[in-house]
């Protein structure tokens, strides 16, 4: 399994986790461009967000998830793949993404997510999945217990907004493998 993080910042997976205490985190690298940038009054998401997305290969099947900075296209974060489902992965996005947010002091931006179900997830603080626990799916769970609890004990103020894709067109984080 993947884990990276640009900017070496504990996941909301792992909060105590960093390249040393984790062999699974790759080391800090130059940031990727991966996504087109956002340019200034074109009726598009404001520029000063983080854009996240979840992909999952079958449901349940591969999951991953990423951040892409929407100002300059890097992504911020990358983590999977791992047995799960496109809602968890969502889920995990943006909590990932409010836990490196806090880290990094970041307060003047916002998430998009376009996962309704995930959004709600995350003010409720809790995965609602119905995802079978086994012994397949056991170090997920363990993620995402990691994950509520962290929303549990971070009182965050970083919005958390529905990506329109209607008006808007695929999430910048988007993996690009709708068919």
């Amino acid at each position: 399994m993947e884990i990276e993080n640009n900017s070496n910042i504990p996941t909301p997976a792992t909060p105590q986790a960093s390249a040393d205490t984790n062999p699974q985190a790759s080391s800090p690298t130059t940031p990727q461009v991966v996504a087109p940038l956002l340019s200034e009054g074109s009726g598009e998401a404001p520029a000063g967000a983080w854009a996240v997305d979840a992909a999952c290969s079958g449901n349940p099947g591969p999951m991953e998830y990423q951040a892409i900075d929407l100002q300059t296209g890097a992504r911020i974060f990358h983590f999977g793949p791992m047995h799960g489902t496109n809602n968890i992965g969502e889920f995990l996005a943006i909590v990932h993404a409010l836990a490196l947010m806090e880290k990094q002091g970041i307060t003047n931006k916002v998430i998009y997510s376009d996962s309704r179900n995930a959004i709600i997830w995350v003010q409720k603080k809790q995965c609602k999945t119905k995802l079978e626990r086994n012994a397949q799916t056991e170090q997920l769970f363990q993620i995402i217990f990691r994950a509520e609890m962290w929303l549990r004990t971070h009182t965050f103020r970083v919005p958390i907004l529905k990506w329109d894709t209607q008006n808007w067109g695929e999430i910048p984080a988007d993996f690009g493998r709708k068919k």
